[in-house]
């Protein structure tokens, strides 16, 4: 299946997770997922199944002043 991370396409298997879109582009802690502008608290990652076309994006804190 197709999806968006961060505005880049990727392709998944079609059973995807949250959690696997989130290893497929390496991502480190610490940062913030939502999918479709709906977080997605950590605890839920291996559980979220992906759609088809989700949005998903990956936020690092900015830290600074």
């Amino acid at each position: 299946m197709n999806v968006l991370i961060n505005d880049i396409p990727y392709t998944l298997p079609a059973d995807a997770r949250l959690a696997d879109a989130l290893r497929l582009i390496e991502a480190a802690p610490p940062y913030a997922a939502a999918v479709n502008r709906q977080f997605v608290p950590r605890s839920s990652h291996a559980e979220h199944r992906l759609q088809p076309d989700d949005r998903i994006e990956v936020i690092r804190p900015v830290t600074g002043g």
